[in-house]
């Protein structure tokens, strides 16, 4: 099965950021149509040139990153898992963002990563990965081929398909792939004044949203969202 899911935090997609951030993108992975607001001189193809993957996985922070399904598993046994999951949960309290260069990337950040924030998503993380068919050659090569992962996220690779999770874990809601160094002081100022009060804001997750790839190299759709309605904590 080629097909992959991924739990996602994503803000409402009526609300003020998640309408701005599609706008930055150029998509909509809900299927609705886009603003097409950009700020003065900033082109919508130089833009669109420069987000290509952070466009095709639609605006988001990675909670379980994209995985396949495991063998005895299907769609509708994760949307109730996620479903159970989310109505025991409470919201989690992201606070105050920021704009950020991770590695290059631009993207939203917390001022300030709760541990609240960290514990709740290696419990989403931990959770839900017996639903994750274990990672192929091809998906480790590609995890692995910079050569930069440590010690410890090369351990938590093997273990959970993924090695920005735990204590690795940073919240991130990217906005473009990696820029190059002499453009990145321009495109951090473009976001600024596109984004405006929207980059600092607070911000809850307040619930967790289940995206889908259908097929390799598809574009990542907004399938459900499962709000976070319960007293639990991580």
């Amino acid at each position: 099965m080629s097909e992959r899911f991924a739990i996602y935090y994503a803000p409402p997609n009526d609300s003020a950021l998640w309408t701005r951030a599609c706008a930055w993108l150029g998509r909509d992975p809900s299927g609705a149509d886009v603003l097409s607001d950009l700020p003065p001189r900033v082109a919508r193809d130089r833009l669109d040139e420069r987000s290509v993957s952070a466009r095709r996985y639609g605006f988001h922070a990675t909670i379980k990153a994209p995985f396949r399904l495991g063998f005895g598993h299907d769609r509708v046994a994760l949307e109730t898992a996620l479903a159970d999951f989310a109505a025991t949960m409470a919201p989690v309290a992201i606070g105050p963002l920021k704009l950020a260069l991770l590695d290059g990337f631009l993207a939203l950040v917390p001022a300030a990563q709760s541990e609240a924030l960290t514990h709740f998503a290696a419990r989403v993380v931990s959770d839900f990965d017996t639903f994750r068919a274990p990672a192929t050659a091809e998906e480790r090569e590609r995890r692995t081929a910079s050569g930069k992962l440590t010690p410890r996220q090369l351990e938590l690779m093997e273990r959970l398909g993924y090695p920005y999770v735990y204590e690795q874990f940073q919240l991130h809601m990217t906005l473009t792939d990696r820029l190059a160094e002499p453009e990145r002081n321009e495109w951090f100022a473009a976001a600024a004044a596109h984004f405006g009060p929207l980059a600092s804001a607070d911000t809850l997750l307040d619930r967790l949203v289940l995206f889908h790839e259908a097929e390799p190299g598809a574009p990542f759709t907004r399938l459900a969202d499962y709000p976070l309605t319960g007293a639990e904590t991580a």
